[in-house]
């Protein structure tokens, strides 16, 4: 059964938050918290507390044990882009996109053999 987690309007790009996700599916909870913890990079943190979330809404809302989840899928989407403008040489100004994504992490049972 797949559970999802969903972390909307983080502030950071989804290109960064990508480098991140692309290493989680196919690994356990505990193994991708693990990994996330030495990752260099502000960004795990937000992405470790959604791992943590996915996991809990398994064992909490579909009593799943999660010493048997596994990451099934990891991605991020675009979420709102706020457009500033920086001021620039002779007069003018350039545009700054500020960009926020939305991360969703689906975890699920890995079947006992």
């Amino acid at each position: 059964m797949e559970v999802r987690a969903i972390s909307r309007g983080v502030h950071v790009s989804p290109r960064k938050v990508r480098l991140i996700l692309k290493r989680l599916p196919g690994l356990t909870v505990d193994q991708a918290l693990a990994l996330l913890r030495y990752v260099p990079s502000p960004h795990a943190r937000t992405v470790a507390k959604t791992v943590l979330s996915a996991a809990s809404n398994a064992e909490n809302n579909f009593s799943l044990d999660i010493d048997s989840l596994y990451i099934k899928q990891a991605y991020a989407g675009d979420g709102v882009t706020m457009k500033r403008f920086k001021a620039r040489s002779r007069g003018r100004a350039a545009p700054r996109l500020r960009r926020h994504s939305h991360i969703t992490i689906i975890v699920d049972q890995r079947e006992v053999q």
